[in-house]
């Protein structure tokens, strides 16, 4: 463990001549001109001073503020209402506590191994819990299933674990993949039936037997329900909690829905992505258990809700944004059936597959009393009073309250990020863009406050993913932490990111450095003709895509950006197609498919354009990462190094993909704002 950092050359960065974008200024007529030059010099003597005054009079940035853990994250209630659960943040694992509704005092805590998280729980009962554990590989990674499932009661000392490797050592055996590992996930809690839930198995191979299986919640028990009619399969449940939908992917990652009506039936194929060339995503049934909902892709535009009859096979629109795709479906009280959809296009919005359904009637309420935040409901009472609700906006990183529907009212239970001061949060706008091709682009431009809105130094933060992920409106800390140091953030959703349609995402395919990086450059380019952002202060800064993306951009434009840097990025495209392959069959697919055949990849790696990138760099990495090995980093700084490029560098080998633990995401934060203020303007962390 430890820190290597390598101080930049700042002799090169001072002797390179860059030429940069300039708005036109206009014709200045001859007659007069000495006049209108000092008149112009004059004033840009003026606003320079009031930008530095600016600069001077921000303070630097407190890195707590934006790095300290809250107290909790994700709450729910218990089915008699005497109780919360609540996912709490330890630096190197996630715990799970139990308090007292009134009291608050703690009576259980569940905890997972070093570098665990609890990917969801449930309320099984008015007393008794069930959980799931993932984990992740860093503060980048999005937490995936380790197939575990847990349970406890109230007042339990230990958790005992119901589905794993430790339940039952010839549990591999009875279920018939004795040589592979069995993972579990939690279907529903089947509220009729509190000895038991419905529970997704697999075995840890390229290619997985999905079942279905009631499990006792007490013993881990199980009896068999369903099988899938292939592989890496996904199931969907009616009212009654009868398996009716089952949807996944072959090795070639084609999808395919079936349909049964009853546990007896044989299943049907209802749609063939080879086929249709859609996709129908099952959504769930309604009250009665007669009509589906499905998610379903279109040739152009964005994803419809449509109501499918099991009987004449039909189809009926039921909801379609003209812009955006659903962003989460909306159930009922039950948890289970769809009633509709939360949209999110500049804020977010919720539409109802009938606006004077009870359900429908409670969330335009709640609506109203959070004046203009989102809202969600993340769970219910049994008798249906009480619910938990979460508000959050963009300047707000949110709040859960109590929703008390005998005597109606919001009492605040929890406040995120409590230690900030919300005035000083920087706000974020909605922005519409066209591409040189004229597709059109939309993404979140966040400005600091204090600030104006002309001639701003910027960071161009291109997300990670890349396919499928979106930039969101909602609060999101590392944009905030880059406006308090003076800096406007631009995200956009360039091609191949999700939430605009099917035929967005896959023109994004093949195109990592082709499209989707025009796309970034348009969008720099549109902040500057917007005279948003001063064209001599840019800087594109990215974590893993993202940071491919920021040395890609040093490359492509050598003369649009001031800096790069890249955190946990991948910049070898042939290494990554090997390591893909060698994992298994589908991912070695999914990147052919994706990213590009084999000989175009190198012609489209950033370390091997390290002699087209003319600024300074800043990249950071972990040894541990397994996402993007560290030798992605390692070989893009001795390719800058071999070429004279100014580059600094921070490696923890102990870390993976996205720094933990508090002292060294400090330290790279640290590192990041004095880089940026170096090249940019803005100010250090304190």
């Amino acid at each position: 463990m430890g820190i290597a950092v390598l101080n930049p050359s700042y002799g090169l960065q001072m002797q390179r001549t860059r030429v940069r974008y300039r708005p036109s200024l206009g014709v200045v007529r001859k007659q007069g001109a000495n006049m209108t030059r000092t008149l112009w010099q004059v004033a840009c003597f003026a606003v320079a001073w009031l930008c530095l005054c600016a600069a001077q009079a921000r303070e630097p940035v407190d890195l707590d503020t934006f790095l300290r853990d809250d107290t909790f994250e994700t709450l729910k209630i218990s089915p008699d209402g005497k109780h919360y659960a609540a996912t709490v943040q330890a630096e190197d694992r996630m715990q799970l506590l139990v308090l007292e509704r009134d009291g608050g005092k703690i009576v259980t805590t569940a905890a997972g191994r070093k570098h665990s998280a609890i990917a969801d729980f449930w309320w099984v009962g008015d007393d008794r819990i069930v959980l799931s554990t993932g984990e992740t590989e860093g503060s980048r990674d999005e937490a995936w299933l380790t197939g575990e499932l847990y349970g406890f009661k109230i007042g339990d000392t230990r958790s005992k674990m119901l589905f794993g490797d430790t339940a039952a050592h010839g549990r591999a055996m009875r279920i018939g993949e004795s040589r592979y590992r069995q993972m579990a996930s939690l279907i529903d809690t089947l509220p009729d039936d509190p000895e038991h839930v419905l529970i997704r198995t697999w075995s840890a191979q390229e290619t997985p037997v999905t079942r279905v299986f009631r499990m006792d919640v007490q013993t881990g028990g199980l009896k068999t329900v369903a099988e899938a009619p292939l592989r890496r399969s996904s199931f969907t449940i009616d009212g009654k909690g009868v398996v009716r939908f089952a949807h996944g992917a072959d090795d070639h990652n084609v999808r395919k829905l079936y349909y049964r009506a009853s546990n007896a039936d044989d299943w049907s194929l209802v749609n063939d992505e080879a086929v249709s060339g859609r996709l129908m995503t099952p959504l769930g049934f309604s009250a009665d258990g007669g009509i589906a909902y499905l998610e379903v892709t279109q040739p152009a535009g964005p994803n419809t809700i449509e109501a499918w009859d099991p009987q004449t096979r039909e189809r009926q629109l039921v909801l379609r944004d003209p812009v955006v795709d659903p962003l989460n479906i909306l159930y009922d009280n039950d948890g289970r059936t769809p009633i509709g959809a939360r949209y999110m296009s500049g804020g977010m919005q919720l539409r109802f597959f009938d606006e004077n359904a009870p359900i429908a009637r409670v969330y335009r309420a709640l609506e109203k009393a959070a004046r203009g935040s989102a809202v969600s409901i993340s769970s219910f009472t049994s008798d249906n009073r009480h619910a938990m609700v979460r508000v959050w906006s963009d300047r707000d990183p949110g709040a859960y309250l109590l929703a008390d529907f005998a005597n109606p009212g919001l009492s605040p239970v929890f406040t995120r990020m409590a230690w900030l001061k919300r005035a000083q949060i920087a706000p974020t706008r909605a922005v519409d863009l066209a591409a040189r091709d004229g597709v059109a682009l939309h993404g979140y431009l966040t400005t600091p406050t204090g600030a104006g809105s002309a001639r701003l130094p910027t960071v161009v933060m291109p997300h990670g993913g890349p396919f499928g992920v979106f930039d969101r409106w909602d609060f999101d800390d590392e944009t905030q932490l880059l406006a308090a140091a003076g800096y406007a953030v631009l995200r956009v959703n360039f091609r191949g990111s999700g939430n605009y349609g099917q035929k967005f995402e896959h023109s994004g395919a093949r195109e990592w450095g082709g499209t989707m990086q025009d796309d970034v450059t348009d969008a720099t380019r549109w902040l500057i003709e917007q005279k948003i952002a001063d064209p001599e202060k840019i800087c594109i800064y990215g974590a893993s895509y993202g940071a491919y993306a920021a040395l890609m951009g040093a490359a492509r434009e050598p003369a649009l950006y001031a800096c790069a840097a890249g955190y946990v990025g991948v910049y070898d495209l042939p290494q990554m197609q090997r390591d893909d392959k060698r994992y298994a069959d589908w991912l070695g697919n999914w990147n052919s498919d994706w990213i590009g055949d084999r000989k175009s990849l190198a012609a489209r790696s950033p370390v091997n354009l390290a002699d087209r990138i003319k600024v300074p760099v800043f990249l950071a990495a972990g040894g541990q990462d397994t996402i993007a090995p560290i030798a992605h980093t390692r070989g893009m700084e001795k390719a800058l190094r071999k070429h004279g490029v100014a580059v600094e560098t921070l490696y923890y080998d102990s870390e993976s993909h996205g720094f933990v633990t508090r002292p060294h995401r400090e330290a790279y934060y640290r590192q990041l704002l004095a880089f940026l203020a170096r090249h940019l303007g803005g100010v250090t962390a304190r």
